[in-house]
């Protein structure tokens, strides 16, 4: 009896073992893939009816205001921005005149999240009849953020415009792929339907953009 209890508990752990193996496999694989998507170069800036800016990592918000600026749309919205927090403000940290930007961008304050930030673009979206948008925000977020996104929006043309921090341009390797790992699990729970169960925090909500 005993012989035959080792006997079974060996199989029992051979199996956990295999598919622990295949599980760490698969995330690998798809770690690779998530990996070599959120790197590619995405083709060169369209016209759209709006531009929407996601708040939380560095060069976002300029990259923003000067599409605006080029003539790429006529509005754009930033999402996820602290209370209190104005245009002028945020124009004095990007280095533009607030004059140039006047009637011409909304400040979203209702956002903590990325999929608060998809909620808020649909609603501003809906309300100015947006057929397009291009879509700002980091490279490593872009996948999640095209995700969530991709659930609220309907018949919306979604251009993605990733921007590359400056510390992530050379020699950052490991925070690079520290940051994508951690999007890629975040993707995938929003793949998964739990992107509501992620709490502010793990969601990287940040007040400048």
């Amino acid at each position: 009896m005993i012989r035959l209890c080792g006997s079974y508990l060996r199989r029992l752990a051979a199996t956990a073992l295999g598919l622990a193996g295949a599980l760490a496999a698969a995330w690998l694989g798809g770690f690779a893939w998530f990996v070599h998507q959120a790197e590619q170069k995405p083709p060169p800036v369209v016209s759209a009816d709006g531009i929407v800016v996601l708040t939380g990592g560095a060069n976002r918000l300029e990259t923003g205001f000067a599409l605006l600026l080029a003539g790429r749309a006529d509005r754009l919205l930033i999402s996820g921005v602290d209370r209190g927090v104005d245009l002028p403000r945020l124009a004095a940290r990007a280095g533009i005149d607030p004059s140039r930007l006047a009637g011409r961008v909304t400040l979203g304050h209702l956002a903590d999240s990325t999929r608060g930030n998809a909620l808020e673009i649909a609603n501003w979206v809906q309300a100015n009849g947006l057929k397009s948008l291009i879509v700002v925000t980091s490279f490593y977020h872009m996948p999640r953020a095209m995700a969530e996104l991709g659930r609220v929006l309907h018949g919306v043309a979604l251009y993605p415009t990733p921007v590359v921090p400056e510390a992530l341009k050379s020699g950052a390797e490991m925070k690079r792929l520290r940051l994508l790992s951690a999007e890629y699990t975040k993707w995938l729970a929003v793949k998964a339907g739990l992107s509501e169960f992620l709490t502010p925090k793990e969601q990287s909500r940040g007040t400048w953009g």
